[in-house]
Order: structure tokens, then sequence, then C-alpha cells
């Protein structure tokens, strides 16, 4: 079992990343119903329109220049770093400036402000740790992956979804979501290593870094079992 310093049934304050997208929603809606996370600070480039007495939102532009909120950061027990985007259509630097720099350059600064904290990171199933594959975002999904697995944070898990299951009534599902929800039941019984519900991949977070995991890097059977933990 990888470590977890956490005291059983201690409260959590989390960090989450991405809120105003389909999966950071997810995570959060989880963060806010959840007993066990006492505190959740998002930080967003617009404001998400979510209201709630565990949440404090910061509106900031830059994340690459993280200097203006920095302290605003500090004494978090976890980051819960959501923030995404598909690499069709774009150039290897543009996403690499999303996929990449942003997410390494904010996990270096958390890991100097909180240095028990527990780094959890949205990747994709298929990233490429060795960085010499083919595939564009495999390659630069993989070399952010083997940057975050090195910065000096109590716990590192890495996230490797395929396909999400939305959570009903939330907003910010892609509109292709609305044509193909009605296959999940089928997706989940022929292939249920490939599928999972943001209910689940939220819940599974939040449990990494209450509870621990054996391995750092999940996939979508993993979600399951740990959300059940």
């Amino acid at each position: 079992m990888i470590s977890n310093r956490l005291a059983a049934g201690k409260k959590i304050s989390v960090i989450v990343t991405g809120a105003t997208g389909m999966v950071g929603e997810g995570v959060l809606h989880e963060c806010l119903q959840h007993a066990q996370v006492e505190r959740v600070l998002i930080v967003n480039r617009k404001p998400s329109g979510v209201s709630h007495p565990k949440l404090t939102e910061i509106v900031h532009a830059d994340f690459q220049d993280l200097k203006p909120i920095r302290e605003r950061l500090q004494g978090y027990d976890a980051c819960l770093y959501c923030i995404g985007t598909s690499s069709v259509g774009m150039k290897e630097a543009e996403y690499s400036r999303v996929a990449h720099e942003i997410p390494t350059h904010m996990a270096k600064l958390l890991a100097e402000l909180n240095p028990g904290m527990t780094f959890c990171y949205i990747s994709a199933d298929g990233a490429d740790v060795s960085e010499r594959g083919r595939s564009m975002w495999a390659r630069v999904q993989g070399k952010t992956e083997n940057v975050l697995m090195g910065l000096p944070f109590e716990q590192v898990y890495i996230f490797r979804p395929s396909y999400i299951h939305p959570t009903k009534g939330l907003k910010n599902a892609h509109r292709l979501y609305a044509f193909i929800s009605w296959s999940y039941p089928l997706l989940r019984r022929l292939m249920p290593g490939y599928v999972t519900t943001l209910r689940e991949l939220g819940t599974a977070m939040i449990h990494a870094v209450t509870r621990g995991y054996e391995k750092s890097v999940l996939k979508s059977r993993d979600f399951a079992k740990l959300a059940k933990s």
C-alpha cells in the first residue's frame, strides 16, 4: 500500500482545477457532497457559477504566472488536477502548453508550498511514459506524468480514464454525450475495463487522498474499486 499520512477519518482541504469543464465539474460535485472533504478551493480562468458553504473560488487568467495567487494556495492536503483538452486539430507546441507546461508549473509550486500534499492528475489511457511513441498526445501526457511522479509530494496518483459517463444534472458535459450516453450500460457490460462514471472517478480521487491505493497509475477498474472502498 502506498503510504498515506492522513489519520483515519481526517477531514481534508483540496484544490480542484478545471471546474468549468466536464471532468472538473464532476469531481468538484463529488468533493462538495463528500463528508470527509471540509474545504474546497477551485482555481479557474472564468467563474464557475457554483456556490457552496465549503467552496472558495479564485478566478485567475494566467496559469503560467501563479505569483499573484501564490499565498492563497497554501494549506491544502490535495490537488485534484482536472484541466484538460482534446489534442484534435492542435500542434504539439500548443497541446504541450495545456497538457504539460501548465500542469507541471502548478504542480512544482504546490509541491513547494504544500510538501505533504497528494497530487491527483487526470491523464488518459494510452499515455506514453517512454516519450518516444508516434502519438503526439500520448508522448506529451507521458512526459507530464514523468515530471509529476518525480516531484516531492507525499503521494502522486495518475488517473487514466477512457470513456467517462457524465453525472446527470451537471451542465458542462460535451454535447456529444447527448447522442452516445444511451450506450453506457452496454459499454459497461462489454468493456468494464475502459468505462467509468464521473461519480466513480471523483470519489476515487478523494479516496486516493484519504485512504491511499496500491497503485500510482490507475485505470477504470481501479476507479470502481477505489470508489467502493
